[in-house]
């Protein structure tokens, strides 16, 4: 859902943004390319000898089975149909890339299994017609979610801790030059206000609850979508928190349980 910038004519941070304090890598600015587009183009493939998984029927087959695992909304099944997971983990892990598993993607971090990807997209994508307007993405990784959502969004904003994800979510989202991607690298924790307010934010690691910058940055008519302790009873389990921002105040709305990496703050 598109939402209105209540800042006025507050000038936006341009193509790539850069946080504050923290030195980013700077791209040539490439044209935008539209669901449509990348819709009737033929992926670029990486070569990746002995495996048949630049072929799209291997995709359809993983949307198959997140239909059966219930997953409906079309625009988020069409951008798992289209964006080649295999990418996005090591060589060695290509022959598990579609199933639905997750998987290293170093420094101790991991890439989703495609049915929690999906699904969370789907909760952030829910009731609202059309592509959503600014979306902020808590934790790159490897660059797959980023990829996904600039499939459903007018803008991404994807922030990193960890340096060397970044630097790895950059190569691996270069082929596809999304010029609506903005990659950060920096502590998520804050948020980045300088891109709010969002229409949503979505967040890849969970803490003990959801950090008050963040539903700050969201904007009025807008949901958020993360992981959180399931609290003190939990035993360190977690579950999904959907809330949405309205003008009578914030609902909260707990789901089913998920297993993600722990929110950390600082960079390394």
């Amino acid at each position: 859902m598109a939402l209105p910038n209540p800042s006025g004519d507050r000038k936006r941070p341009g193509f790539p943004a850069k946080l504050a304090l923290h030195n980013t890598s700077t791209t040539r600015s490439r044209p935008a390319v539209t669901a449509a587009q990348l819709a009737g183009q033929r992926p670029v493939s990486r070569v990746i000898h002995g495996v048949g998984l630049d072929s799209s029927a291997v995709r359809q087959s993983m949307v198959a089975k997140l239909v059966r695992q219930g997953m409906s909304i079309p625009a988020v099944l069409h951008a798992m149909g289209r964006i080649e997971r295999h990418r996005f983990v090591d060589t060695a892990l290509v022959n598990q890339a579609y199933e639905d598993t997750s998987l290293p993607i170093g420094l101790g971090q991991t890439i989703s299994k495609p049915g929690v990807v999906c699904r969370m997209l789907e909760l952030l994508h829910q009731g609202r017609p059309g592509r959503l307007g600014r979306v902020l993405e808590i934790g790159t990784g490897c660059g797959y979610q980023a990829a996904l959502l600039s499939l459903l969004c007018d803008e991404v904003y994807s922030i990193e801790r960890l340096r060397g994800l970044h630097d790895k979510a950059r190569d691996n989202l270069r082929h596809l030059r999304l010029a609506n991607v903005h990659l950060l690298f920096g502590d998520g924790m804050p948020g980045y206000a300088r891109g709010a307010p969002y229409a949503g934010i979505i967040a890849a690691a969970g803490g003990e609850a959801v950090p008050q910058p963040w539903i700050d940055q969201l904007a009025v008519g807008g949901r958020l979508v993360a992981p959180v302790s399931a609290g003190a009873s939990g035993a360190g389990k977690q579950v999904l928190m959907v809330i949405d921002k309205t003008p009578q105040g914030v609902v909260q709305k707990v789901m089913e349980g998920v297993c993600f990496v722990p929110l950390k703050s600082g960079i390394a």
